[in-house]
């Protein structure tokens, strides 16, 4: 099979390189899926930059997400599998070949059919970015009827937190960083928008409300401050980055007055009962035909450094693609 790789931690354009590599056999448990589409994300590049990340294996193939067809199965897997659409997360995630790749094989709880309606680019996109929205907004349960923010709405997380918590019943808040990026948001259904760089953000959404039950945080410790003025007694902060500040004093006694809960979300840690909730409510949620995706770029396979570099530069809106099968 045609694949990408790298043998060595470093920039996309110097270390990946197109070539092939065996194409890789189903073990027990595991399905092999022909992709069609495979994500880039930010965790992939920090992983091949090597930014908090050992290099875990001698060859790496990057990249977590994608999509595409099912084409052979292991020993314990149903062969009714075969030829169905799919998508799947955590390709590279613990195991060296991701889904910068013309084929993958991997467990077979990782992958999930591909509702109608919802295209293989698309589907790419469900991975990291959908699944951690989705464990964010629901960490504590159903959030019908409570006012939830999200912060980096316009963010790939944040975007599906959005539209995850309006389709929970939520009333749903965001911060974004401009004008285009609040159109972004309110397209994704957010009832209120408020640009964090204003000065009076902060007074703005209490004016507007009288506190928020749940946060779903991209940059926990350079928001600490202002989640804890927003908060309502026994709130929730569900944390997946902390950016502005990575090493945050962590002030116990306003946490514990308003009786705080504080969640820290890794996708490839989370409990795997709860991973598969969120398979399954998402294809319930796609089922319904309320999703958006947003699509920031698409190269074909041979490209992928450039899919990479795209990511890195950091103003991208939407997720980056990278097209394995550019026939399909």
């Amino acid at each position: 099979m045609k694949a990408v790789w790298y043998t060595a931690q470093g920039d996309a354009v110097k270390v990946l390189q197109l070539g092939d590599q065996a194409t890789p056999h189903p073990q027990r448990g595991e399905l092999r899926v022909r992709l069609v589409a495979s994500a880039t994300n930010p965790a992939d590049c920090n992983r091949r930059r090597g930014n908090g990340y050992p290099m875990e294996f001698p060859l790496v193939i990057p990249n977590s997400d994608g999509a595409g067809v099912v084409d052979a199965v292991g020993d314990g897997v149903d062969a009714a599998w075969v030829g169905q659409r799919v998508w799947l997360y955590n390709g590279q995630r613990g195991r060296a070949l991701g889904t910068a790749a013309e084929n993958i094989a991997l467990d077979e709880k990782l992958v999930m059919p591909l509702p109608e309606g919802t295209g293989f680019v698309e589907g790419a996109c469900l991975g990291i970015p959908c699944m951690t929205a989705y464990c964010c907004v629901f960490s504590d349960g159903p959030v019908e009827g409570k006012t939830l923010l999200v912060t980096g709405g316009a963010g790939a997380v944040g975007h599906y937190a959005i539209q995850l918590g309006k389709w929970g019943g939520a009333r749903v808040l965001a911060t974004v960083s401009g004008e285009a990026k609040a159109r972004h948001a309110v397209r994704a259904g957010a009832d209120m928008v408020v640009n964090y760089r204003e000065a009076n953000w902060i007074e703005t959404l209490l004016a507007a409300t009288d506190g928020v039950d749940r946060i779903v945080e991209v940059d926990f410790g350079g928001n600490l401050a202002a989640s804890l003025k927003l908060l309502r007694p026994n709130g929730v902060i569900a944390a997946y980055a902390s950016r502005g500040e990575t090493s945050p004093v962590l002030p116990f006694y306003e946490f514990m007055r308003k009786n705080v809960t504080l969640h820290g979300v890794l996708l490839p840690g989370t409990p795997l009962a709860s991973r598969r909730e969120a398979q399954r409510e998402i294809n319930r949620w796609l089922a319904q035909g309320r999703a958006i995706h947003t699509i920031a770029a698409r190269f074909p396979l041979r490209d992928t450094a450039l899919a990479h570099l795209a990511v890195e530069r950091g103003d991208k809106l939407g997720t980056v693609v990278v097209q394995c099968d550019p026939a399909a």
